[in-house]
């Protein structure tokens, strides 16, 4: 019988003694529950020094519908693993993974408290020069070496069925590209958009397109991804960058998570036009957000192609030319899957706080508008892109 069950302040602050391993035998220790997530329970515990860690425990449901979405607590195990790898090849971009217990669903991490989330600051309108290049570091890093081009089959293959994930890679399935698309329970949105989502609905064309994505979302084991890489799963700070929360971490295709990141700052871009009523802020912004994402874009084709070429290990995969034909496949999916975040986002069931909480309705409508039409827009023409100078410029021509 599994030894599982949820914690409190008083008994998260128990178990983080009987491990003994991060405060000394007389420190006096404080514990409070502080996360918001839909998935998990985290504390902080903190000694009179103010040295703290953090410790997060999965639960058995989803606290945004309730017990009626049960989810298995394996992810627990998924997501510490996850971090583990990342931060053997990225230890600068990836929270740190102190201790981990499968039977409590309980992970024990890095106190990145000095940090700030960056959702919050993007929508108080901070900016952070490291951003586009730290992620995309990350990124490309952390697919390269989980890739084919770096493992050998065997290895890979082993790995891709540890990391099988199928309960919360439903929930993207679901989410991502089912949805949106048809009448569903789930969704969520105001009465004043569906005839734009009537329209999408009925694009026969974007819906192949989301197919597409979808298939290889489900078939193309290409790294270990993070699975959820928005903005609310960024620490930041103006000297470095850390990833968070991979539960949904799983082997798929390499695009993803780079068109996920992606598609965040720009629901940002969109919210801005809601928020900001001066104009020169509002345009300051949105040359930041663009700016990141285009610095985004170059590094990681550019930090990939660099990896892939000097410790590629593959000989059929370093064929003349293939590295570029194989990135700008990436490209196209991460422009299409973007697209994708930014549709369920608007009209589905997890919508973001940067357009969510904007106050004045009908400002909140014409975001929603603007990023619906813009997610359409990017699912449709990601494959007519060949550089990431064409990608930017996908995204300047419908943003503007």
């Amino acid at each position: 019988m599994s030894k599982y069950l949820a914690f409190d302040n008083e008994t998260a602050l128990d178990y983080i003694k009987s491990l003994g391993l991060f405060f000394s035998e007389d420190a006096q220790l404080s514990c409070y529950e502080f996360g918001d997530g839909n998935l998990n329970l985290v504390f902080r515990v903190i000694d009179q020094a103010n040295n703290s860690i953090i410790l997060k425990q999965a639960l058995p449901y989803a606290r945004c519908v309730g017990e009626s979405w049960p989810l298995t607590l394996d992810r627990a195990r998924i997501e510490a693993h996850v971090l583990q790898r990342h931060g053997a090849v990225c230890p600068d971009h990836t929270a740190k993974v102190l201790h981990h217990d499968s039977e409590l669903a309980a992970t024990v991490l890095e106190d990145l408290g000095d940090m700030a989330i960056l959702r919050n600051e993007l929508i108080a309108g901070r900016n952070f020069d490291n951003l586009g290049y730290d992620v995309a570091n990350y990124l490309a890093i952390t697919s390269f070496y989980h890739s084919d081009f770096y493992l050998d089959p065997q290895n890979k293959k082993a790995l891709a069925q540890t990391f099988t994930n199928p309960e919360l890679c439903a929930i993207t399935e679901d989410l991502f590209f089912d949805d949106p698309y048809r009448e569903c329970e789930r969704n969520n949105f105001p009465a004043a958009l569906t005839e734009q989502v009537l329209q999408l609905r009925q694009n026969a064309a974007l819906l192949c397109v989301v197919a597409r994505l979808k298939a290889k979302f489900l078939s193309s084991p290409q790294t270990l991804l993070h699975g959820d890489v928005h903005t609310g799963s960024i620490f930041i700070s103006s000297e470095k960058t850390k990833l968070i929360d991979p539960e949904f971490g799983f082997f798929g295709p390499i695009g993803f998570d780079l068109g996920s990141f992606i598609g965040n700052l720009l629901l940002n871009y969109c919210a801005q036009n809601g928020r900001v009523k001066e104009a020169p802020k509002r345009r300051d912004l949105h040359s930041y957000l663009l700016n990141t994402i285009s610095t985004c874009l170059q590094q990681f084709e550019q930090q990939w192609h660099t990896l892939a070429q000097q410790h590629g290990r593959d000989l059929a995969l370093k064929a003349p030319g293939y590295i570029e034909l194989f990135l700008q496949e990436v490209l196209q999916d991460a422009m299409g899957y973007c697209g994708t975040e930014l549709v369920r986002r608007t009209i589905g069931l997890a919508h973001v706080a940067d357009i969510a909480e904007i106050e004045d309705q009908s400002q909140r409508l014409l975001v929603q508008k603007q990023s619906l039409q813009l997610g359409e827009q990017l699912i449709l023409n990601a494959k007519s892109c060949r550089t990431t100078d064409d990608f930017y410029q996908l995204i300047i021509s419908f943003v503007h």
